[in-house]
C-alpha cells in the first residue's frame, strides 16, 4: 500500500483526542484501516493551555491508530476550532488596469491579498478568506468571473480569524510528537464534509457541531460556506453542571448523562431514581432522574439559543438566504436523549443528526460512523481529496508542460533554441500554473509559514 493512498485526519478536542487512518476504496467510499483515540486532559474549549499533556495525548492517540492499522504514521492533518476562532463579512475590490484582457487567477488572488491586509485586533491573524459572490462593473451576483472582461472586480468575503498564539501551540504540538502537517482545516468544515450532501448545501443548511468544549457552527448556502461561528461552550457545561449541582464526581456526572440524561425533563416522573455509588465507603447518593434532566435541559436551552442567534444573524430571516435543509447536528453532544425535538422547538428548523455512513465502506459501519467521530471523518476526506488534487494538478501540469511540448525538453533541441526563449517560456507556463491554487492550498500555504516562524 502507497502512502499517498492514504489520509490521516488527527482531531485535538476537548474531550478526546483522535488519530483515524483511511483510503479511498474502488467504490470511493471511505476504509478505515486504523483509530486510535486518547482523553484530551490539556486542551481547554478547543485551546491548548497544556503543552506537556496535549503532546502525550497525541502520541497515545497516533500509537494507538498505528497498531491498529500496521502503519508507520509520519504526518497528519489538524482540525483547527476553538473559542478564539471568530469571522466577519467584509467587501472589497480592486480596479483592473488590464481591462482589455479577460479576468484571471492573478486578479481574484491580488484581491484575496487585498483582504489579507485589514488590521485585526492585537494577536490575531486573518487565516482564512473565502469569497462568496462577484460583481464586475455593474453585473452582480457573479460565481465565477474568471475569463469575464471588466475594470472593475469586487467581492463579497467571509473572512476567520484566530489567535496566531493559539494556532502556533497546536503546531508545535504535533511537531513534538514527531509528526508533519499535511494541511490543516476549520473543524465545522471538516465535519460539514463528513455528514452534509450537496443537495443540502446547494439547498441551505446549517451544521452544529456540539462538542465537548465548544459548539461549531458552519452554514451553507448554493453550496458556499456564508457563515462560521465557534460558541465556547458544550458538553463539558452540562457535565459541569450536574455535577455541581447533584455533588458527584465528574465521571459519574458524564455516565448520569450519558445514560439517563435527557433534554427533555417532561418524560421523567419525580419517582424515578438512580443511585450513584458513594466514595471511600460512604452512603449511595440518589439522584432524581426529573431534577437531572432539568439540569441538562437548562445548559442545551442555552446552546441552542446561541445557535438560533448565530442562524438569525447569517440572515435565515430573509427569503433569499433562507436555509430549505434546516439543521444537521452532529458531534457527541448530538447523540443527547430528544435534543433533535428540542432544537427543532427552539429554532423552528427541521433537524437531522449526521451521520457519516455515506462516505463509509459499508464493513465499517458502526461506531465509527457515530456522529462523534464526524470531524475525524471529514478531516480524512479532506485529506484524500487534497492528495488527489495535488496529483491531478501534476498530471495536468505534464500534460500541458511536457507530453504536449515534448520537443522542448530534447536537450539538443534545447540547446539548439536556448537563444528564442523557450526557457523563460516554460518557467513562465510553470510559474501561471503553480500560482493558480486553491483558497483552501494558500490558507494551507500561509498556516504552514505561521508553524515554521515558531521554530
Amino acid at each position: 500500500m502507497e502512502y499517498q493512498d492514504i489520509a490521516i485526519g488527527l482531531d485535538v478536542g476537548t474531550t478526546k483526542i483522535v488519530a483515524m487512518v483511511g483510503r479511498r476504496n474502488e467504490y470511493n467510499k471511505i476504509e478505515i484501516l486504523g483509530i486510535g483515540r486518547s482523553k484530551s486532559i490539556g486542551v481547554h474549549r478547543g485551546v491548548v493551555n497544556n503543552i506537556t499533556q496535549t503532546i502525550d495525548a497525541i502520541r497515545e492517540a497516533v500509537s494507538e491508530a498505528e497498531h491498529s492499522s500496521g502503519l508507520k504514521i509520519k504526518e497528519v492533518i489538524v482540525g483547527i476550532a476553538g473559542q478564539h476562532i471568530r469571522s466577519l463579512q467584509h467587501n472589497d475590490y480592486i480596479t483592473r488596469l488590464d481591462f482589455e484582457n479577460v479576468i484571471n487567477q492573478e486578479d481574484i488572488q491580488q484581491l484575496i491579498d487585498q483582504v489579507h491586509k485589514l488590521v485585526m485586533l492585537p494577536g490575531e491573524e486573518i487565516i482564512h478568506v473565502l469569497p462568496q459572490e462577484y460583481k464586475v462593473d455593474s453585473q452582480s451576483e457573479i460565481g465565477e468571473p474568471i475569463g469575464m472582461y471588466g475594470s472593475r472586480l469586487e467581492a463579497n468575503f467571509h473572512v476567520v480569524v484566530g489567535q496566531i498564539s493559539s494556532i502556533r501551540n497546536i503546531g508545535r504540538c504535533v511537531k513534538a510528537a514527531g509528526l508533519n502537517l499535511s494541511g490543516m482545516t476549520l473543524e465545522p468544515i471538516a465535519s460539514a464534509e463528513a455528514v452534509l450532501s450537496k443537495e443540502e448545501r446547494e439547498a441551505g443548511v446549517a451544521l452544529v457541531d456540539i462538542g465537548g468544549g465548544t459548539t461549531d457552527i458552519a452554514i451553507f448556502k448554493d453550496n458556499i460556506i456564508r457563515h462560521t461561528a465557534v460558541i465556547p461552550f458544550g458538553g463539558n457545561v452540562i457535565t459541569e453542571n450536574i455535577k455541581t449541582d447533584c455533588l458527584i464526581i465528574e465521571r459519574q456526572a458524564e455516565l448520569l448523562k450519558i445514560k439517563f440524561g435527557s433534554a427533555w425533563p417532561g418524560e421523567n416522573k419525580e419517582t424515578e431514581i438512580v443511585c450513584i455509588p458513594g466514595l471511600r465507603g460512604r452512603d449511595p447518593k440518589e439522584i432524581s432522574l426529573k431534577h437531572l434532566s432539568k439540569i441538562i435541559h437548562t445548559r442545551v436551552c442555552e446552546i441552542l439559543e446561541h445557535v438560533n442567534i448565530e442562524i438569525n444573524n447569517y440572515g435565515n430571516e430573509e427569503q433569499k438566504k433562507r436555509l430549505i435543509a434546516g439543521l444537521v447536528m452532529t458531534g457527541g453532544g448530538s447523540q443527547l436523549k430528544h435534543i433533535r425535538p428540542l432544537t427543532e422547538y427552539i429554532t423552528g428548523m427541521d433537524v437531522r443528526v449526521g451521520y457519516s455512513n455515506e462516505h463509509i465502506a459499508g464493513g465499517d459501519n458502526g461506531f465509527i460512523s457515530n456522529p462523534e467521530y464526524a470531524t475525524s471523518i471529514g478531516l480524512v476526506v479532506k485529506g484524500l481529496d487534497d492528495k488527489k488534487k495535488y496529483l491531478c494538478t501534476s498530471d495536468i501540469l505534464y500534460n500541458l508542460d511536457y507530453k504536449k511540448n515534448s520537443e522542448l525538453f530534447s536537450t539538443k533541441f534545447y540547446n539548439k533554441k536556448k537563444s528564442h526563449g523557450y526557457k523563460e517560456k516554460f518557467n513562465s507556463s510553470i510559474k501561471k500554473n503553480k500560482k493558480s491554487k486553491s483558497f483552501l492550498e494558500i490558507w494551507a500555504d500561509k498556516f504552514r509559514q505561521i508553524l515554521n516562524d515558531t521554530e
